[in-house]
């Protein structure tokens, strides 16, 4: 058993910001491979796919994001998955909008959600860090993550979203390096090669987003 899990706040109100891309990569996955319908388990809606071969638990915790790891610590009990079958979908502020990276352990970033995680589970778990771009300023983070996406901005995040359910058999089988490659290629494949946050200016001053 794998446990993929999405990061986000529940709730109408929250379900297009940016801080809940998690959530948006992993209802793709669900959409294109869940054998069941979401439901109510461990702190949050959960269902389940086969993916490569693999059976995987698809999570969301309903927690909040500062306690998302109370949920996925439930989950991995429940099913006694080891920490490196797990994976977690969440915005990175450190990568530019449309861009993702897999990493295994590391720090949380300041990212509350991975903190908490972290805290409760332990640290060697997978991240699939899809970036959303920086304010510019430290004060404006809080607002930027709790706003929703532009519409120029939804338009890659669903193509990366797509992506990531497309390829989600290679990260099932711990083919980190060829989901990562594969999901990039797709979006190069799409222009999304030069994407940047609303406001920020492109060379030679005109802003692009």
């Amino acid at each position: 058993m794998r446990l993929f899990v999405g990061l986000g706040n529940p709730g109408a109100r929250y379900a297009r910001h940016r801080h809940n891309v998690g959530f948006m990569a992993v209802d793709a996955i669900a959409d294109a491979h869940a054998t069941s319908p979401w439901r109510r388990r461990f702190s949050g809606q959960a269902t389940e796919a086969v993916l490569g071969g693999m059976r995987v638990l698809l999570l969301k915790p309903e927690t909040y994001m500062n306690d998302s790891g109370r949920a996925v610590a439930e989950a991995q009990r429940f099913f006694k998955i080891p920490l490196h079958d797990i994976v977690v979908f969440h915005d990175e502020l450190d990568l530019p909008p449309a861009k993702l990276r897999v990493k295994r352990g590391g720090g949380h970033a300041g990212h509350n959600g991975l903190r908490s995680i972290t805290a409760h589970c332990g640290n060697d778990y997978g991240r699939v860090r899809i970036g959303i771009g920086h304010p510019g300023d430290k004060a404006l983070v809080h607002s930027y993550v709790l706003s929703d996406f532009t519409k120029v901005e939804e338009a890659w995040v669903e193509d990366l979203c797509r992506a990531c359910a497309d390829y989600a058999p290679l990260l099932a089988r711990g083919e980190d390096a060829s989901f990562q490659n594969k999901v990039h290629l797709a979006m190069q494949a799409k222009g999304w090669t030069d994407v940047r946050r609303p406001g920020e200016k492109a060379p030679g001053g005109a802003a692009k987003e």
